[in-house]
This record gives C-alpha cells, structure tokens and sequence, in this order.
C-alpha cells in the first residue's frame, strides 16, 4: 500500500521508546462506594444465581463432560451450582500474577495493588484527521502497534486495537500475534475467536518464550466476552480449554448492556457480571486448578429511547467502583473498560465520557485495563489522535495513583529557610532539585499565552495529537529479536496460512 503524504510538523518531539514503568504500584487507596451491609446483599444475589437461576453452557461437549466429571447439577445445557463450592473454585486462582514480555523489563504484574493500561481492542474501524473513517488494514494496524510499543504510558499491547480488515478473517489472527511479537516488546494478548487461533497463539507463544519458561510463567494472556444474559458459549469455552490447560491466563468479561443484555438496574447487573465471570473461574479451575484468571466487567447503559450504547453515564462509574469491592473480596484479578465514549470524534463529549469512565476505571482498582486509549464509537472506531491523547492522560492517572511522597525532602524546609517572606521558590535550591519532575507534563495540552499558540498555528489537541503520532512513527525503531526465533516464527506462520482456506467470515 503506498505512503501517505504528510503534512508538515512543527515543534513535535517523538518520545523514547523506553517506558518510565513497566507498569504502575499503586499507592492510593481503593474506593469503597459500598458498605458492608451492601456489599452481603450483592453477593447474596450472586449466590441466588448460582444456585437457582444457572448459566448455560452451550455447543461445547467437552465442556459438558468436565462439568459432568466434577458433579455439578446440569438442567439440559444450564450449569446449577452450591455458590460456596463456586467461591472455593475462585479461591484456587491466583490473586496476581506476572505476565513475562519477551523484553524482561517491560513484565508486568496483575493483580494485588497494581494496574496496567492497555489499548482499545476490536475495532473494525480507525480514524485519523488525514484519512478520516475507514475500514482499518493491516498498515493501520501495524502503525498502532509501534504506537503502543512507543507510548510509555501503555504497559500492555493488547491484540485487535484495529481489525486488519484486508486480510481473511481465518489467516488474520496469525499475522496480528505475530506483529505483536515482532513489532513490540510488551506483553500481549492471543486470539480467542476460534479454537485453533487459540492453540495457534499459543503454539506461537511457546516459540517466543521457549517452553521450559511457559511451562512455568504466563506469558500470554486471552480475552474473552461471555454471552449474555447467563450464556457462556463454545468461544469461552474452548479458550479457556486452550490457555488454561496450558497455565496461561484467561479474562472473561460478561458484556453487558444494561436494559438488553442485563437488567437495566445497575445493583442487578452488577451481579450478574460478578456471577458470569466467577461461574467461567470455576470452570477454569476443573480445567487446570490454580490456572491464573482475571475477573472482566464491561458494564454499559443504554439510551432507552433508542437502543444505542452510552459510555461514561453515572451508572456505568458506579459500577465500577461497585465491581471492584466485590473482586477484591473474591481475591481476584479485575479487569474493567477504560477511556470509554459514545463520540464519533475526539470532541467535548468524547473527554467528558473518557474522563469519568477512566477515572473510576482507575479509582475502582481495575488490575488490567483493556480500552484505556484510542476507544471512539462505542468501540467501532479506533483514533489515532485518540489513542495518544487517552494516552498522554494515563500519565496523570499514573501520577495520581502513585499517592503522595511523605520523603522528608517532600516538605521542603530547606526552601522555606532560604526564601524571604514575600518572595517566590522558582530559584531555591528545592526547587531546582526537583524542577524536571515535580509536575506531570502533558505534552499535549497547551498551557502557553495566547499569542504563543497562535505563533504555532492556532492549533488544537487533535491537530497536536495528528502532529505526534506521526512523528512517533517517524521514530520508531524495531526491537531487537533473536534471529533463531523469528526464523521459527516466520516458519510457523507460513506453515499455517499455507494449511488454511481463505475466509473472510
């Protein structure tokens, strides 16, 4: 596909590739929105759906058989279960975890009191402020993986963060790992859409890392979306067979959309969430006890009026806040959605609903955040400006959840000693001891007087964003592989394609 033509950039840094943390050690409190009394009635309704309502399992016969083989009452294809043998399953899973990357450095730790950020996931469409809205290819969703290779705001690639819609949908899944695994050096996600793309991901996996370090680490994790209402399909199902049987790590996130895939109360739906992920835990545990399991939860409102998707509304915030002491009191891992908007562009409604979705996203306690950068649409569309504005904010999210520095240099009696009252700090020896870092830098706001802006084109975030992004990719450099595995990976990969049809459904 030939290059676009770019427009001229002005006063635009790209960023090192390096990260400043491979991932973020939370020191901020949790929110806690409910009290205890709340929190034994939620969980009493999670209870009540195990035990009388039932998930069913559908398509999947070894899924029946495992389910059979562990004694649990089966009404047709619906699972029933005792809520206290569920919670017992639960408890076997890990409460955090390491997923290796195959740059040591840039490991991550999900779990206990750390979060890490990733991109958007699954969108068939992108948009950027030159190309407009498009089918996404496989050069849009390569640029966004050096993207997120580059951003040190971004701790985890992720897999789809755009849908390369000019490849078959059978073949697609092996050149989107093995982009990940060679355009990037973060972790990353497998595919989930069919069972062999998930032996393929983790065939592949096991080629990356070698298999003395799979056999022992997690190296790849896999998402995946229950069915809902009370569904858990063959696609769950057989991903969690493939990861978990293998010691990998599954996320299974009920998405629901409340009045149609949930009731539209939120403390219902809430529970509902909580019981569909704790039923796939426990399936995961007769798979492989002990295997490492992250709890999801995509909560989202509706207009009523007409059916669509709303993001960033009070009730989805409270559910997060809500999920996240309902996950630490199962002790698992939480996954939530991130910089979330309804906006079809990165406009005034965009930041609002990005903002309030992120923030309790962040308050909440979410362990891995799939969404955290590039979400426009309702998720059909990922931005390129998008992606490095939700980006350049998680450094402020960073900041926040890093808690405040008690150091004894932190109160600065020594600047207070030297500077007469009356007079200013911008020249104490305190000040210039911690100038470089004191403040976050968001490099794409624009705190300057107004003639300075419009010394430099009179320019706004998504024209800055443009501008960034593109000189991020100017910059790249490929990280270094050794070249027996990407030999072996090329092998792979090749042997595959020349094995599978052409489809493109």
């Amino acid at each position: 596909m030939a290059r676009r033509p770019r427009r001229a950039r002005t006063g635009t840094k790209a960023p090192a590739a390096a990260p400043a943390t491979p991932y973020i050690k939370r020191r901020l409190p949790f929110f806690d929105a409910l009290d205890e009394e709340q929190l034994i009635k939620l969980e009493s309704q999670v209870d009540w759906m195990f035990e009388n309502i039932g998930f069913a399992f559908r398509d999947d016969p070894e899924a029946t058989r495992i389910w059979q083989e562990a004694g649990v009452k089966m009404v047709g294809d619906k699972v029933f279960a005792d809520a206290q043998w569920v919670r017992a399953q639960c408890a076997k899973a890990p409460s955090e975890f390491t997923q290796l990357a195959r740059n040591p450095e840039r490991s991550v730790v999900i779990g206990g009191d750390n979060q890490v950020f990733a991109p958007i996931y699954g969108a068939p469409f992108v948009r950027d402020l030159e190309g407009g809205r498009r089918y996404a290819t496989f050069d849009d969703f390569e640029k966004l993986v050096k993207l997120t290779h580059m951003h040190p705001n971004l701790h985890h690639s992720g897999l789809v963060i755009a849908e390369p819609t000019d490849i078959p949908v059978s073949k697609r899944h092996l050149d989107m790992v093995y982009a990940h695994m060679t355009l990037n050096d973060k972790p990353h996600l497998g595919a989930i859409t069919e069972k062999s793309r998930a032996q393929d991901s983790v065939d592949m996996a096991e080629i990356l890392h070698g298999k003395e370090t799979m056999d022992n680490n997690v190296v790849i994790m896999a998402n995946v979306n229950t069915n809902s209402p009370l569904l858990i399909d063959r696609v769950v199902t057989e991903a969690i067979q493939v990861y978990s049987s293998r010691g990998q790590a599954m996320v299974v996130t009920p998405f629901i959309l409340t009045g149609a895939m949930g009731p539209v109360s939120t403390a219902a739906a809430v529970a509902q969430a909580m019981a569909e992920a704790m039923i796939c835990c426990a399936f995961a545990q007769l798979v492989r006890p002990g295997a490492p399991f992250v709890m999801g939860n995509f909560l989202s409102s509706m207009s009523l009026k007409s059916g669509a998707p709303t993001f960033g509304m009070p009730e989805p915030v409270l559910s997060n806040y809500l999920i996240g002491q309902l996950a630490r009191r199962v002790n698992l891992p939480l996954r939530c959605g991130g910089s979330l908007t309804a906006s079809k562009v990165e406009d005034g409604q965009a930041a609002y609903e990005s903002a309030d979705s992120m923030h309790s996203t962040m308050l909440a306690g979410s362990h891995f955040t799939l969404h955290a950068a590039g979400w426009l649409e309702g998720g059909l569309a990922t931005g390129f400006e998008k992606l490095v504005m939700d980006a350049d904010r998680l450094g402020s999210y960073q900041k926040i959840l890093g808690g405040l520095d008690m150091s004894e240099d932190q109160f600065a009696r020594d600047a207070f000693e030297e500077v007469e009252p009356g007079g200013h700090f911008l020249g104490s020896a305190h000040t210039m001891r911690h100038y470089q870092n004191a403040f976050y830098d968001a490099q794409l706001s624009d705190s300057e007087n107004v003639e300075s802006w419009e010394e430099k084109g009179s320019q706004d975030m998504r024209q800055r964003a443009f501008h960034k992004w593109n000189a991020m990719l100017d910059a790249y450099e490929q990280p270094a592989m050794d070249p027996g595995t990407k030999e072996a990976l090329d092998a792979y990969v090749a042997k595959r394609k020349a094995e599978l049809p052409d489809a493109w459904y």
